[in-house]
């Protein structure tokens, strides 16, 4: 079967990590963490990003690299900076999102092919969704739009086939499943919701198999839903994450998904949750990020070539 739009005769694994950039805990921070998969241990980059910044859109061209899209430093950001594989270091792109954007989050990606970058907020709530050609690095506006303008969304893929953006806020908080079909472009919205309407809620998916969407602020949704990319349809896991909100999410696909950072009784945290895939099961690494931060940017290395 076909694994991040490749086939899997010609899957080669290597060097898998999952990437946690920039957020906010005592002040901005602008530090790249790395967990090793699947020893799940930590370093940190010498490469930071251009500046300190939070609440950015991430995605990644897997094998190749990852991208960090827009946030907040002391303004709202459009830049997209470059994370490449091969050697960690950064570059920037001359392409940027349409307008400078904060409050994303939802960034999602079909490996191979194109990173997305949904929704956030500039003088207003945005419903647009800017596409990045990884072939080209050029930025493009699809005609589809999210269903409501919204912020603070959650975002995973199953690559090679769709996008999901869940949760966010419009004025109210949200449920709805907004989908983004990769052949096409075009959104759909599933006919099943998370279990609460929520913001600044944490993405990742099982790509092939599953997604997830972890916690939430609504004011509190300490909740993991599942869902079931065959079906589309939506569950709850008997796990809790320790991250109410704001986490940041990295999945190695086939084996398990990470939560890292975010926040819970209105403390920043360095805690790393890891979902494993085959049981479900929720377990806490001895690695911690290099600081209490919310809001990071995160994409993951499943070294699929």
């Amino acid at each position: 079967m076909p694994i991040l739009g490749i086939m899997a005769s010609s899957v080669s694994k290597v060097a898998k990590a999952g990437y946690f950039a920039g957020g906010i805990g005592a002040a901005n921070i602008s530090g790249i963490d790395k967990i090793a998969f699947p020893a799940d241990t930590k370093t940190t980059l010498t490469a930071t990003l251009t500046t300190a910044r939070y609440w950015g859109s991430g995605f990644a061209n897997s094998g190749v690299a990852g991208y960090h899209a827009g946030g907040n430093d002391t303004a709202v950001l459009s830049g997209i900076d470059k994370i490449l594989f091969s050697t960690d270091a950064k570059s920037t792109l001359s392409a940027t999102l349409t307008t400078a954007r904060g409050e994303l989050g939802g960034g999602f990606a079909n490996s191979g092919t194109a990173g997305y970058s949904p929704g956030g907020y500039d003088t207003a709530n945005i419903s647009g969704i800017d596409k990045i050609t990884f072939s080209s690095e050029t930025k493009s506006t699809l005609s589809a739009t999210l269903t409501t303008a919204r912020r603070g969304i959650g975002g995973m893929a199953n690559s090679g086939t769709a996008g999901y953006v869940g949760g966010g806020y419009d004025g109210a908080y949200l449920a709805g499943v907004d989908k983004i079909t990769f052949s096409t472009d075009a959104k759909t919205t599933l006919s099943s919701s998370l279990s609460g309407a929520r913001y600044a809620t944490t993405g990742f998916a099982n790509s092939g198999t599953a997604g997830y969407f972890s916690g939430g602020f609504t004011p509190n949704t300490q909740t993991i839903n599942k869902i079931v990319f065959s079906t589309d349809t939506i569950s709850t896991l008997s796990g809790t994450p320790t991250a109410v909100y704001n986490g940041s999410g990295a999945a190695d696909t086939g084996t398990a998904g990470y939560i890292a950072g975010g926040v819970a009784s209105g403390v920043y945290l360095s805690a790393i949750d890891k979902i494993t895939f085959s049981s479900d099961a929720k377990s806490t690494l001895s690695a911690t990020l290099s600081s209490i931060r919310g809001a990071a940017t995160s994409f993951a290395n499943c070294g699929v070539l």
